[in-house]
């Protein structure tokens, strides 16, 4: 029974679709002006996990994640660049799926783009400003009237009255409320713009997702989810924009990502403390940074660190050195699954709100049985080694060759370590030891582990 906490009743429920032959989920995606950092790293895995376990667990599941290709930064880039916005959104829309691709993620089934969305963002405005949650200000720009909206701060628990004491009043802004948000922007000079019922301009921000959930989910649908940094203001928009538009609940589920943090401070561009996602790769590869993203709850604050990063490392290791050299029918693979408790502990973990330090913490049982039957029973150690390769597929490990895996990332070609590993051999046989370790201690220093067994060497790299 999957259970997921709801940001918008702040615990965990029991999830009950609205239809359970057709899940849909909407999450909130990149706004495309610079390279995909570790916080979008984090949001990017963790939905994908997601997907992942809603399409074993039901019959259709549509995933649709956005892009946001037109706002304020991407014009400022743009200009700073002395390029046009769609050159620019282009090249970093391409850079983030190689991002996705290094990691693992699979792409979402639709993946709309403002740009593309503006009839249906024209449509949700004329509702509103029928239905009176919405007017066209003396500068012409378009703004939602937040005090028309009854239920305003129901997802992020925000009392309007407190949100005004702190609002910040624009000097020349021809607001009715200091509360009240853009939903479009009249055409300034040099700036790309669009024909609208309203005159020349562009969307506000919030406005783009609420128009692009609900036409490609419809008005009600299961689960939107985003960094907990969007929980406010742009869901709480979001929520009172589609629900202001079509008179009916928006989303049931409300998901957050926590924060990534560097020394106890959340990560942020305005602090200037993010890393983006091929800096980190350059050190590490995409399935490490994976595990380190899936090793703490998707609630909770990750800390981003090197020697973290350096533990996930190890931890991948171990679980490709278990199934090295280890092979095993799927009948096998089977028959072990029912001896042992293993697959339903691990899809109990990620029914209780996608528990993935649990789900692999039981990877690592399996492992150690591995390793200990490995000596004992060579076919229950293969079948266990296939078992660990089925569940760490359902959440996007392990499906490397272990020895591709075990022997990426050095410099050093594969025949000359192979040749390195002939000549300790001879020197073993010819008990010439100093030489033996001296060829290990040479590969040790480059960065290469020898594992000796009954069967022979084997190598890894550290």
């Amino acid at each position: 029974m999957l259970k997921i906490y709801n940001t918008l009743s702040k615990q965990k429920e029991v999830f009950h679709p609205i239809d359970p032959d057709k899940i849909g989920m909407y999450v909130c995606g990149m706004t495309v002006y610079d390279y995909c950092h570790m916080g979008h790293a984090r949001v990017l895995v963790m939905f994908d996990v997601i997907t992942r376990h809603l399409r074993r667990n039901f019959p259709e599941v549509t995933y649709v994640r956005n892009i946001t290709d037109i706002d304020d930064k991407i014009i400022q880039r743009a200009i700073e660049n002395k390029e046009d916005i769609y050159s620019l959104t282009n090249r970093f829309i391409d850079a983030m799926h190689e991002d996705e691709r290094a990691l693992g993620i699979l792409p979402p089934d639709i993946e709309p783009r403002a740009t593309d969305a503006m009839d249906q963002m024209f449509y949700m405005i004329k509702s509103l400003v029928d239905k009176g949650f919405a007017y066209q200000a003396n500068n012409g720009d378009v703004y939602y009237s937040v005090r028309k909206f009854a239920d305003y701060g129901k997802l992020s628990g925000k009392n309007l009255d407190d949100l005004e004491a702190g609002a910040r009043v624009d000097v020349d802004s021809d607001k009715k409320d200091p509360l009240d948000f853009v939903l479009w922007k009249m055409a300034k000079a040099d700036e790309p713009s669009w024909e609208s019922p309203w005159g020349d301009g562009r969307p506000g921000w919030h406005i783009e997702c609420s128009a692009m959930s609900t036409h490609h989910l419809g008005k009600h649908f299961d689960i939107h989810g985003g960094g907990m940094d969007l929980s406010f203001p742009h869901h709480e928009n979001e929520i009172a924009q589609s629900e202001g538009a079509n008179s009916c609940s928006f989303v049931n589920t409300w998901m957050h990502v926590g924060f990534v943090n560097i020394n106890d401070e959340k990560m942020s561009k305005s602090l200037n403390n993010f890393f983006t996602i091929r800096g980190v790769l350059e050190n590490y590869d995409g399935e490490t940074l994976r595990y380190f993203i899936m090793s703490s709850h998707y609630r909770s604050p990750l800390n981003f660190s090197d020697a973290n990063l350096d533990n996930a490392k190890t931890s991948i290791t171990r679980l490709y050195t278990a199934i090295r050299g280890l092979n095993a029918s799927e009948a096998a693979t089977n028959e072990v699954s029912q001896r042992f408790d293993f697959e339903t502990r691990f899809n109990e973990a990620l029914d209780d709100d996608f528990n993935t330090p649990i789900a692999l913490s039981i990877l690592f049982e399996l492992a150690k049985s591995i390793n200990s039957e490995r000596n004992k029973d060579l076919d229950q150690a293969s079948a266990l080694s296939q078992l660990l390769i089925k569940l760490g597929g359902f959440i996007g490990i392990l499906q490397m060759k272990a020895d591709a895996f075990l022997k990426q990332g050095t410099d050093l070609d594969d025949a000359m370590i192979d040749e390195k590993i002939k000549q300790r051999n001879e020197a073993k046989t010819n008990k010439d030891f100093a030489l033996s370790d001296q060829i290990r201690d040479e590969l040790t220093e480059l960065g290469i582990v020898l594992e000796d067994t009954s069967d022979g060497t084997s190598w890894r790299r550290k």
